[in-house]
């Protein structure tokens, strides 16, 4: 399923939220990327720079939060399985009042709470601390039982690279979410092509993916992850949690979108732009989108 695109600036139901401002958060998800990584002296650009869109509908104007109570029992739940790409969930976190934003100016740095991958002990607003690849779905599935025990309607989104489906954990989560009928459960596989070995499907093909989650008892949507209406077409399409097949929403991205030089390279999955290159990418950033132009090899 295909979820169809709205027209810019129409309102979201809920939170009210202009699409031209979540065009807005996703380009501010990238240029504080740009500047984080600077701080740090290298980053994942790339790996953020796809998810950009989906960290700006999920957070801006679905996900059901309080940044005054980061703790409240019946928000819903976020895991970044992909844990590199914190740096762009940062800014969005700082930026909604989870924490005060300009504690971000000594990312990584002796004694901040920020560094390559998420705590959820030192930083508001984290609901699962990320490392090695793999576990968040599992992680998810045992956030969903406990919603389901408790008697709580929250979701459970997980965040993951295509390059993870890799890892065997993945498929046993998602064996055990269908067997325990785990609606509250949503993945969100950012299908950027490249991991940091070389193209997802010459390392360890994963498609057809829409074929193997279903053979695996989910629902499942696939969208454009960079078409922000489209995004929010297939959130709002979900169905809330209950007892039913867990949900996916395979994104199908950019690896390195934003910056032209960046795209669908995989020399840039870390990296640290310098100089002129990085203020030409802070300009190239602040100019928007541009048609992605596929570059023969």
């Amino acid at each position: 399923m295909t979820a169809t695109a709205g027209s810019a600036g129409a309102q979201r139901p809920g939170r009210n939220v202009d699409l031209d401002h979540l065009v807005d958060r996703a380009k501010f998800v990238r240029l504080e990327t740009v500047r984080l990584t600077k701080i740090a002296g290298a980053g994942h650009y790339s790996s953020t720079f796809s998810a950009a869109e989906l960290f700006s509908a999920l957070y801006y104007a679905h996900l059901r939060i309080d940044p005054s109570r980061p703790d409240w029992p019946d928000r819903d739940r976020f895991i970044l399985s992909k844990g590199h790409a914190a740096i762009g969930l940062y800014p969005v976190l700082g930026d909604l009042g989870f924490f005060d934003p300009a504690l971000l100016d000594n990312y990584t740095r002796f004694g901040s709470p920020f560094g390559d991958h998420p705590d959820m002990k030192k930083v508001p607003g984290i609901d699962f601390s990320s490392g090695s690849l793999g576990h968040g779905l599992s992680i998810g599935v045992g956030m969903a039982l406990a919603g389901r025990m408790q008697d709580r309607s929250y979701r459970v989104y997980c965040m993951l690279g295509d390059g993870e489906l890799n890892e065997g954990q993945i498929w046993e989560a998602a064996m055990s979410a269908a067997h325990f009928k785990l609606q509250g459960l949503v993945a969100l596989v950012d299908r950027n092509q490249l991991c940091i070995d070389g193209p997802v499907d010459q390392i360890m093909g994963v498609e057809p993916l829409v074929d193997r989650f279903e053979s695996f008892g989910w629902s499942v949507q696939r969208i454009d992850g960079h078409d922000i209406p489209a995004v929010l077409g297939a959130l709002d399409a979900l169905a809330p949690a209950g007892v039913g097949k867990p949900q996916v929403i395979i994104a199908d991205t950019i690896k390195g979108r934003g910056i032209g030089h960046m795209e669908m390279k995989l020399n840039w999955h870390v990296g640290n732009l310098v100089g002129q290159d990085y203020d030409d990418a802070i300009t190239e950033l602040q100019a928007g989108l541009k048609p992605y132009v596929p570059v023969e090899a």
